[in-house]
Parts: structure tokens; C-alpha cells; sequence
């Protein structure tokens, strides 16, 4: 999710869901080793439990990586095996790794000696011509044998050959039962689903068969949904039952932020996607997308979005049925 789960985005999705667990964006092994670690590693200790996602192919650099992260209070490392993108790909990361399994073992080998915390690993099905069913068991394999605490699977091969990072997203069939397969020859790996899941209670119907659910685009462009997942996954009530009230909570945040000349654009984009569905929620859109970018936007500008919503305080249970 690079360019999407930024530490603005973290905080306001933990308002919506005290257990999920979140991820940060895919951050370089070279960005954090030579980079200003206080920007691209910052995070606020509510967004806890909060996991940090890493590229790189140099067991070295991610033991470096992995201790720091650690360090600083991350709740979990995670490497990034299923990343398309041209760029991704001349650095010797993300999804073209999916060929290399027993290097990917020996990065997942180097962080487990780093550091105490869990080391979990993102991958795909395969990438261009690999078969699934042989690549995703050879992989899965090497990665258990280095002791991996979980395999997150993006159910659907990675083209890198022949279609762009976007179209990687959707044009790859979904192959779940490939992903149930592994689960039931692995049983002992925990194994998490990833990929088209457009809900928690899709997820939720999926976890007789593997260990957990990630949901990305779901959860950024409808962030409502996430409302749900207490309820549904841990059995306890949701942080709130309206929309209007996680953004009233939000509210603290965005000033403190807005004090250290944080752009409310920067803060206010994670919002768009909130009140889908409900009678005005694309004049809420509008406003946030034209007045929040002007520079000295402030949080009158979030009143005047709010104040488009027919309901802003509707039941987001409602909403979702």
C-alpha cells in the first residue's frame, strides 16, 4: 500500500478498529539504513498493534532493518514478496523474489536472528509462468523452514512481464483454493489471505480454512468497513457506531498535526471513501479535494465537508446492509 497507509492513515483506521492488526506502507531496507528514519519510521503509540512492512533482498540489511524497526516499538516485521512494480523490480525486491525462495528463506533466516518479535513474509500464488502449485509449495517450504511466523498470500500471480503494477491488482485471476490448498498441506503455518476481499464479512467466511484475512483496497476506500471488524473477527463492539463520531475523534489528531504545519490534504485524503453510500457523501469528497489542498486549510474545512452529509451520523452497520 505505498503512498496510502502513511502515519495519518495508521491513526485513523485504529479509530475504527482497536485489534485489527495495521501495516505500514513497504519502506526500503536503503531508505531506512540511510534515510531519515524519524520520517518514514515515525508512528503514534495508538496505532498499535501496527506491523512493519519492508523491501529488500540483502539478509544483512534486513536484520539491520528488522532490529531497528523493532527497536522503536514495531509489533511485527513483515517482507514485501508481492510487489509488481518496475521499480520494485530493479532493486531486486518485492514479487520478482518469489523466484529466488531460498534467498527469500535466508532474509526470513537473518531477521528471525535479529529480533524477538514476529517475521512474516507477503508473497503472491507465483509470477509470470511459474505454476502455482509448485511455486507457492517451494516457497511456502523454504520460508517455514527459516521459520516464519506467518505467510500472507495475495492471491493472484504477479505478471512482471506484460502488465503494469495497477493492472496486477485486478487482471490476474483470484485463485483462493490455491491458497487453501497450502493451509491444508501446511497445517502448522499460520497462513493469512490476501487479495479481492471486498469485506470483512467476505473475510470472515474464509477463516475456517486459513489463519486470518488482510484487506487493503477495501479498507482504504471504504474505510467503514473496518467498523465491522470487531464485532465480527474479535467478538467485541466497535470503537463507534457512527461515522461521524471516529471523526470527531479524529479531530485532536488533525489539529496537532495541523501545529506542525502538517498540509490537511495530507491528513484529510484517508477520509474520502468514508461516507460512501450515504446522500452527500460526494460533496463531502468535493470539498475535501478542493479546499483541503489551499494552503492554510484548517479543520473549518473538515466542518464544511461533514456539513454536506445528509446523515453524518448514520449507523455505518446500517449502511453497509
Amino acid at each position: 500500500m505505498m503512498d496510502w497507509t502513511d502515519r495519518h492513515c495508521r491513526f485513523f483506521h485504529r479509530l475504527l478498529t482497536r485489534r485489527a492488526l495495521i501495516y505500514t506502507e513497504m519502506i526500503t531496507t536503503a531508505a531506512i539504513i540511510h534515510g531519515d528514519r524519524a520520517r518514514l519510521l515515525g508512528y503514534d503509540q495508538a496505532e498499535h498493534p501496527v506491523a512493519l512492512q519492508l523491501g529488500g533482498c540483502d539478509p544483512r540489511a534486513l536484520a539491520e532493518c528488522a532490529r531497528i524497526g523493532a527497536d522503536i516499538g514495531y509489533d511485527e516485521i513483515n517482507l514485501n514478496v508481492g510487489c509488481p512494480s518496475d521499480r520494485v523490480q530493479e532493486g531486486r525486491f518485492g514479487a520478482c523474489l518469489m523466484a529466488e525462495p531460498a534467498l527469500v528463506g535466508d532474509c526470513v533466516a537473518a531477521m528471525k536472528a535479529a529480533v524477538t518479535i514476529p517475521v512474516t513474509v507477503k508473497c503472491r500464488i507465483g509470477i509470470d509462468d511459474q505454476d502455482p502449485e509448485q511455486s507457492l509449495e517451494t516457497f511456502a517450504t523454504t520460508v517455514a523452514a527459516a521459520k516464519v511466523d506467518a505467510l500472507i498470500v495475495h492471491a493472484r500471480k504477479a505478471w512482471l512481464k506484460g502488465l503494469s503494477p495497477r493492472e496486477n491488482r485486478d487482471v490476474p485471476p483470484l485463485d483462493y483454493d490455491r491458497v487453501f490448498r497450502l493451509k491444508a498441506a501446511h497445517p502448522t503455518l499460520p497462513v493469512v489471505l490476501n487479495g479481492g476481499i471486498a469485506s470483512v464479512e467476505q473475510g470472515a467466511s474464509f477463516l475456517d480454512r486459513v489463519d486470518g484475512v488482510m484487506l487493503g483496497r477495501a479498507a482504504y476506500q471504504e474505510p467503514w468497513r473496518l467498523l465491522a471488524v470487531d464485532p465480527l473477527i474479535f467478538g467485541e463492539t466497535a470503537p463507534f457506531a457512527q461515522a461521524k463520531a471516529a471523526v470527531e475523534a479524529y479531530v485532536p489528531y488533525i489539529a496537532r498535526e495541523l501545529a506542525q504545519r502538517t498540509r490537511l490534504a495530507g491528513i484529510t485524503r484517508h477520509m474520502l471513501g468514508l461516507f460512501r453510500g450515504v446522500p452527500g457523501a460526494r460533496a463531502f469528497r468535493r470539498v475535501l479535494a478542493t479546499e483541503a489542498v489551499k494552503p492554510g486549510a484548517g479543520i473549518g474545512v473538515l466542518a464544511d465537508a461533514l456539513a454536506q452529509v445528509v446523515d453524518a451520523s448514520a449507523d455505518l452497520a446500517h449502511i453497509a446492509a
